[in-house]
């Protein structure tokens, strides 16, 4: 007998849920995301939980987000992606919401769903291993689970740096950006928190065209690797992250959930997110054939569509 996907137990009055998948760096079946929700409900009545505690199985991480390879593969049967979406950022409001303390220990890769399931959790740990990301344009979608509400307020237009290229940041970065409470172990040296000025010239402004000229542009190194993560990313996919970006500023928490199941919805339909897991995570050539050559080829109506979709 295999052992379950999700490991739940009460020790001294914490309530443990652990993602079981280490192989798969725990990454998020819908049954998983079930039964997380199911524990949480109950926790949250149960007079012996003190407080919840979320970590992952195996030394990679926390969790490498949503197992996009199943949800491509039920897409393409029929199924409508909503039905997954929905589920999940409903659970990442419950926890935002959550009545008791609820620890998440983004030890390791920390990516994608891995970030819905911790960065709205009141108790937000990071070790010297932790890396955090949101990587959804190199495959056809957009940085989702809520985590843009978190992007559009970060300082220096470090939030639009990350949504549109997916860079990952260590433990030191995550606390100066709010997506950390604190450290266990020894923090590293900040990277972005001392060397963003070319993040704040470069990323100003809502046209993913003009950005990348900027950083085409720029003299700083670090500009110039962002502008070749972004030519290779979905064109369609970091148009739509801009824009979700920008209105998620004047959102609330719930009301960024809304657009994302509107618009990831969208996104997970059309066939640029069926090539970009082709790419990424089945045949791994990381060669994906875009429905679009360039940034400059996505029209504005296009991205319009996607958000009422």
């Amino acid at each position: 007998m295999s052992e379950p996907e999700v490991l739940v137990d009460v020790v001294a009055g914490v309530g443990r849920i652990r993602l079981n998948r280490p192989r798969a760096i725990n990454a998020l079946s819908y049954a998983m995301l079930q039964t997380i929700r199911r524990v949480l409900d109950d926790f949250a009545v149960d007079p012996e939980v003190e407080r919840v505690e979320l970590t992952g199985a195996g030394e990679r991480g926390l969790c490498a987000g949503a197992d996009v390879r199943a949800l491509r593969a039920v897409i393409g049967d029929g199924s409508d992606p909503a039905e997954f979406l929905g589920f999940e950022y409903a659970l990442n409001l419950a926890i935002a919401e959550f009545p008791k303390t609820y620890t998440a220990v983004m030890d390791g890769i920390t990516m994608g769903g891995g970030m819905g399931l911790s960065v709205h959790g009141s108790d937000r740990v990071v070790t010297p291993t932790s890396q955090l990301a949101m990587p959804e344009t190199q495959i056809g979608l957009y940085p989702d689970v809520l985590v843009t509400w978190y992007f559009s307020r970060m300082p220096a237009e470090v939030g639009t740096h990350l949504a549109l290229t997916g860079t990952a940041v260590n433990a030191a970065d995550a606390l100066w950006l709010g997506l950390a409470d604190r450290v266990v172990g020894t923090l590293p040296s900040p990277v972005l928190a001392v060397d963003h000025d070319w993040i704040t010239e470069c990323y100003a402004g809502d046209d993913p065209v003009a950005i990348l000229e900027r950083l085409s542009r720029h003299p700083q190194p670090q500009a110039h690797q962002a502008a070749e993560t972004l030519r290779a990313r979905s064109p369609l996919a970091v148009h739509v992250a801009l824009a979700a970006l920008r209105r998620a500023a004047g959102l609330t928490l719930a009301e960024v959930a809304a657009q994302d199941l509107v618009a990831c919805s969208a996104l997970a339909r059309h066939p640029d997110f069926a090539e970009g897991v082709r790419a990424q995570l089945v045949d791994r050539d990381r060669t994906p054939h875009w429905t679009h050559a360039s940034l400059d080829e996505v029209t504005p109506a296009e991205v319009a569509a996607i958000f009422t979709a």
